[in-house]
This record gives structure tokens, sequence and C-alpha cells, in this order.
């Protein structure tokens, strides 16, 4: 069963796995599968839900929304996302300006079926919009009982810096950064993790296996395995093509008996490797199929020695990114509307 950790310096605890349906909900796979998948991730102790308004045009959010119908919302935290756009793409449909905020948040709700989201997270930073109007209208929301804490997705240490402390003044709670992580992509390890440390707030990882790198199953010289993300998704294809490089996939598979000697498959020493890192919360994982869960839950309160740990580090040196400047990259400079 999954274990729990407290998300920032709230008192808002989080289960170290956290299900993610970008991608597969709504898209790749049929809503029977992804309910029927929601349930097994209820049943193996995953408590946390995480998913954004723009993943499927709006369709991700629906379908976790009539998935989690009828259990009790109380003991779930679900978290979503506003920045990107939806629906028609007018000038207005995407960022983080008072209007699309307040736009989002009601779309979201009805799609999720609920009164009020866990988490709302800025999903990118808005370089057209002043940050204090973001601010400002995530304080109101929460004054208004729709969101509980604010969180944000690929802000860069400075960014992250200053929006804290605009809530802190507007008497709201920061108290989470989504960033992309894993044991190829640390480049949040030179700013954000100590940014975080000090203001406190607390890592969501997505990508903790470099979008399946990690699970082992691209092998170099190999054609990628019918069905992987590899073969299909279009729109995970920028976060992958980083990692398929034939250094990098023969790399990871030097792993594999460093995961046979600590008892872990791949995918859970990809997890588990994330979890070491003190700032981070919770990984987040997705699944195409309710099976792939039960493996993936067993890297939840594992504990890496300090010799494994530095048996990973010694066969992907060289292969790591690292560069803290690459978070800016992760950013949207003018408006995609």
């Amino acid at each position: 069963m999954v274990t729990y950790r407290y998300l920032g310096d709230s008192g808002l605890k989080v289960s170290e796995i956290t299900y993610g349906n970008w991608i597969t909900h709504g898209s790749q796979v049929g809503d029977e599968v992804a309910t029927r998948t929601v349930h097994a991730a209820l049943d193996a102790g995953i408590t946390t839900f995480d998913t954004s308004d723009n993943y499927a045009n709006g369709r991700a959010e629906a379908v976790l929304g009539g998935a989690l119908a009828g259990r009790r919302r109380e003991s779930l935290e679900i978290f979503t996302k506003v920045y990107f756009p939806t629906g028609r793409l007018g000038p207005n449909d995407t960022g983080l300006s008072r209007k699309h905020i307040m736009e989002s948040i009601a779309g979201s709700l009805r799609r999720l079926g609920t009164d009020y989201v866990d988490l709302y997270q800025a999903h990118r930073f808005d370089y057209g919009t002043p940050l204090e109007e973001t601010m400002q209208a995530f304080a109101d929301l929460v004054r208004q009982g729709k969101v509980l804490y604010v969180g944000v997705s690929e802000w860069t240490a400075e960014q992250l810096r200053e929006g804290h402390a605009l809530a802190k003044e507007l008497g709201v709670r920061l108290i989470s950064s989504q960033t992309q992580y894993s044991m190829l992509w640390r480049v949040i390890e030179g700013r954000i993790i100590p940014t975080s440390a000090e203001i406190g707030v607390s890592q969501l990882v997505f990508s903790p296996m470099a979008q399946g790198v990690l699970s082992g199953k691209y092998v170099p010289g190999r054609p990628v395995p019918a069905g992987s993300r590899a073969a299909e998704s279009q729109e995970g294809a920028r976060f992958l093509e980083r990692f398929m490089g034939e250094r990098t996939l023969t790399a990871v598979q030097a792993l594999r008996p460093v995961a046979e000697r600590v008892g872990l498959t791949m995918p859970q020493l990809a997890i588990a490797w994330v979890l070491q890192n003190p700032g981070v919360a919770s990984a987040i994982v997705g699944a195409s199929r309710p099976e792939q869960l039960s493996d993936t839950v067993k890297a939840s309160g594992v504990t890496l020695d300090a010799q494994t740990r530095q048996a990973i580090d010694d066969i992907l040196s060289g292969v790591v990114v690292d560069d803290p400047e690459l978070t800016e990259s992760m950013s949207f400079k003018n408006r995609l509307v």
C-alpha cells in the first residue's frame, strides 16, 4: 500500500504515488478501462489524482470525474491546472488572466463533478499577465471555497519565490511545484529544490520514468515496442525524444542488475529514486491498464541505500541532464493564442 507525505509546509497529506491522466484519459485509453484503472489506484491506496483542463481538451477531467463519482470526496485529493487553451481558442482562452482563471475553474469543477479542488496549479508562468493579477484571482478562489491550496508547474526559482511571496501577502498557501524529474532529467536540483525548501514548497514530479525510457523497454538497436508511448503518442514526443539516443538507452539497460540486486523492477527503481529526494512529496504516474499500478505502488516506502544511489549515478554519468537553465525552456514567452 502507498504511504503519505505532507505537501509543502501545509497540513495537507498526499499519497507518495499520484495518479495522473495526461495523454491516457480521453485519448489513448477508453473510458471503461480508464475507470477501472482509477478504481485500481484507489484500491492500492492512491488518494491523490492530478489532471488538467487542457488534457484531451477537457475530456481527461470529465473521465476522471466520472471514475471518482460516488467516492467519499473528503478521502480524495483532486488536483487540476490552468494556463493552456481549451475550447474554441479565443483571445482570452489561455494564460493566467483573471478572466481565463475564473472561467477555467468553472469548467474544471463541472467536468470533475466536485465543488472544489484541493490544489489548483498554474500550468506555466504567464509572461503576458501581471503576477499580482494571477495571484489575486487564485486568492479569491480560495476565499470562495473553490480551491483549497495553490501550486505552480515548471516555474523558475525566481518566479516561484515571487509568486510565493505574493500568495503569502494575500493569505494564500502556495505549497507545490509540479516539475519534470527523473534519474535522467535532474534540472530542478540546482535551483528549484533549494528555493522550494527555503520557502516551504514541495515537488510533485511528473515523468519519473522519463516517459517510459527508465522502464527499460526501449532497447538500443531494436524497434520501439508496439503500443508504447514512443510508437503512439504525439503529445508526449517532445518529452520522450531527448531520452531516445543510443548512449542513453544503453546506460539505462545497465541499470537492470542494480534493480534486481535491490529486489525492484525497473519502473519501481525509477519511481523509488525520485522519492529519495526529501523535496519530493509525490511522483505522478500514469497507467493505461489497471494491472500496471500493482507494480508501480510497490515503489512507495522503499529506501535506496547510498551504495545503490551511487551505482545509479555512476552508470548514468554522462547522460544525465542537469542544467538548471533548462527549467525556463519549459515556459512559453508568448501565449499560444
